[in-house]
């Protein structure tokens, strides 16, 4: 977008385009090895202890002789998208004017493959990062229909997981006789 040979300057070309001219000039820089290492280590502490939070990570690490600050612990799992899970107030609650949508699958019984598909993405920890992971998933049969692997949380490898499962195997299947889900109305 950015064109630093061209006559008019970068400054009014950010501008043009609506960007920040610091973002321009910003080059992004590789997470240290080190980082990588606590990461992978307050991604361990996180599975076994689902509800520490910075302070009681930053306590852990430093029993395991890792000197580290509280912020710099909060830093890295924000970068992770880490937090410590613990019951908070009113969580049940819907906001006001957020619309609930029924659960259309309540009453309808799976009794057989290519009814009712599942998607889920998650994060592998690497040894330089994290990758994540799409996976389409068949309610009945429990098999895996399709995958992808991204480095980024892109929606491109989501889209393409998904356009490969409906090539192969089409849409889910109504048969005659069988319940359609139907919303309900309150």
């Amino acid at each position: 977008m950015i064109d630093r040979s061209h006559d008019l300057p970068v400054v009014r070309q950010a501008r043009e385009l609506g960007i920040s001219r610091g973002s321009v000039y910003y080059l992004p820089r590789p997470v240290p090895e080190a980082d990588l290492k606590i990461m992978r280590r307050i991604d361990e502490l996180h599975l076994e202890v689902p509800f520490a939070g910075s302070r009681m990570l930053r306590d852990l690490l430093r029993q395991e002789g890792i000197e580290i600050g509280r912020c710099h612990v909060a830093t890295l799992m924000k970068k992770m998208a880490t937090e410590a899970l613990y019951r908070r107030p009113n969580t049940s609650k819907p906001a006001p004017g957020h619309k609930i949508y029924p659960y259309l699958l309540r009453k309808l019984p799976i009794v057989r493959s290519n009814q009712v598909w599942a998607t889920d993405i998650s994060y592998i920890p690497m040894a330089k990062g994290f990758v994540y992971l799409v996976g389409i998933v068949d309610w009945f049969s429990r098999k895996v229909l399709a995958w992808r692997v991204s480095i980024t949380m892109e929606a491109d490898f989501c889209v393409e997981a998904l356009e490969e499962m409906l090539a192969r195997y089409g849409k889910p299947q109504h048969r005659p006789g069988q319940p359609v889900c139907q919303p309900s109305v309150h």
